[in-house]
């Protein structure tokens, strides 16, 4: 109870529980547990699919949800169930969107440094290549590398890094740029501290926030460009559990058999929209303006 009292009178305030941190924080419990459950199903999916999503049952193809306990969602034009495919869907996005993300967050983070640090004709060049892949549609540079690699889960995650590297460049080098003439950064230089510490000690840990924020925002979009390749046929193989490809198979039986393009089109927007609602409470959270503002 003193010591209470003596941290109170020395304008100390006592450490946070873990209880009023998480309250504090106002998490989006919401979009967490969507998260999670996407997470639980790519990790577990062959302990609680309740098939093997590649078993064709012609006997029963077309069936309709809830309309049998063995298939809970309904089966595809195969025979295929839809719950299944439906998890196993999660660990192929999972699969195709980690290894993408790594990739453009590390190509794009390494030059966005270089570019803001070094500036003058480094900055320039590289900040003209970054523009050039900004220009151009995400889904059309993407359609071009497809098209000239070939279909595969490699060819779609190189695609995929090839177009969402440069939107880390781009903002990672604006970080850099607000930085790099402070105290701090202008005292390293003096001391004679090399160029590849100060990016890495002094730089790299200021732009960490902006990093996550946009990882966050950009899983999302990761995962609506590669369903749109797997729907134009060329992502994945035709028959591998993929949400677009599902959604591609139920076109055709939009009348007959709505639940096959419904339930897969669902997840994506759901998913989607998870990633973008923890994108936003995160920039709300790292960014203290905000928190004081709210």
């Amino acid at each position: 109870m003193a010591a209470d009292s003596t941290t109170t009178l020395l304008g100390v305030r006592p450490p946070l529980s873990l209880r009023q941190r998480l309250r504090d924080a106002r998490l989006p419990w919401i979009p967490l547990a969507v998260l999670a459950l996407i997470l639980f199903c790519a990790i577990f999916a062959n302990l609680i699919a309740p098939h093997d999503p590649r078993d064709n049952d012609v006997v029963n193809k077309l069936q309709p949800p809830f309309s049998d306990g063995s298939h809970v969602l309904g089966t595809d034009r195969l025979g295929k169930d839809m719950l299944s495919r439906l998890i196993f869907g999660a660990r192929t996005m999972l699969q195709v969107t980690a290894p993408s993300i790594v990739v453009a967050i590390l190509a794009g983070t390494v030059v966005g440094l270089v570019s803001g640090y070094s500036g003058r004709w480094v900055d320039s060049f590289l900040m003209r290549i970054t523009d050039a892949v900004l220009g151009f549609p995400s889904i059309l540079v993407a359609l071009l590398i497809v098209t000239y690699l070939g279909t595969g889960v490699w060819n779609v995650m190189i695609a995929i890094a090839a177009t969402q590297w440069a939107r880390f460049a781009r903002m990672i080098r604006g970080e850099v740029l607000s930085v790099r003439d402070r105290d701090f950064v202008i005292l390293a230089q003096i001391y004679g501290v090399s160029s590849g510490m100060i990016v890495w000690r002094h730089l790299f840990p200021n732009v960490i926030n902006t990093l996550m924020v946009l990882t966050s925002v950009s899983v999302g979009q990761v995962i609506l460009l590669e369903a749109s390749l797997s729907f134009l046929g060329l992502g994945l193989a035709p028959g591998d559990p993929a949400w677009g490809i599902l959604v591609a198979e139920g076109r055709e039986f939009l009348t007959q058999a709505w639940w096959i393009a419904l339930f897969p089109g669902l997840i994506i927007t759901i998913v989607v929209m998870a990633f973008n609602f923890f994108g936003d409470w995160l920039r709300d959270y790292l960014d203290p303006r905000l928190r004081r503002s709210g």
